[in-house]
């Protein structure tokens, strides 16, 4: 049988969501959503998760070490928009930190624009079963890639939206628990747009 080889350019890596591993992420919706009783089981919440916002490149070490050269990683959008309209700058700052320890590491970025967290002034807006949120990420998109494109080269817009939208509207077990097929037909064709 012959030996298969991967081509010397194939990327190796690994993959984050903003929300799992940063902390203290105060302004989205599964915060709001981890200190409902019973939303989450044992009732347990991110808190300080596993501390990325002030220390990834820790990890960033180890991936090193492991000899990956690729790293999917999340952006915040609570933490890059806290407000509508009104853009975090020492946010962006510490994002391209961290896209710079990255690089110096040798490790690809490939940025996820939305990895099924909402700001909370979004969410109580309606969030993805309104309209106006597609103009409203785009808002947010154009600010983050205008900001770290030059550090980044690879996107994922938008993280698994079925699953987004089967658990958040469908089988109502991701904030905002709804089971509203006719709002999850909405959500996903707004994200989809």
């Amino acid at each position: 049988m012959p030996v298969q080889t991967f081509p010397p350019n194939f990327l190796w890596g690994t993959a984050s969501s903003a929300h799992q591993v940063e902390g203290n992420n105060f302004n989205n919706q599964w915060w709001a959503f981890e200190q409902q009783p019973g939303a989450i089981w044992h009732g347990d919440k991110s808190g300080i998760a596993c501390d990325w916002w002030r220390n990834a490149e820790a990890d960033f070490d180890l991936m090193q070490q492991m000899g990956l050269n690729a790293h999917r990683m999340s952006i915040e959008w609570s933490r890059v928009e806290p407000t509508p309209g009104r853009f975090d700058r020492s946010a962006i700052d510490r994002y391209r930190q961290m896209l710079n320890a990255l690089h110096s590491r040798g490790i690809k970025p490939m940025l996820c624009l939305h990895h099924f967290s909402n700001p909370q002034w979004l969410e109580a807006g309606g969030a993805w079963e309104r309209a106006e949120t597609i103009e409203r990420y785009l808002r947010f998109v154009r600010f983050v890639v205008g900001t770290l494109g030059d550090l980044n080269d690879m996107w994922l817009t938008i993280n698994e939206p079925q699953v987004y939208t089967n658990h958040s509207y469908l089988e109502g077990i991701f904030p905002p628990a709804k089971k509203e097929l006719i709002s999850g037909i909405k959500v996903y064709r707004h994200m989809l747009l």
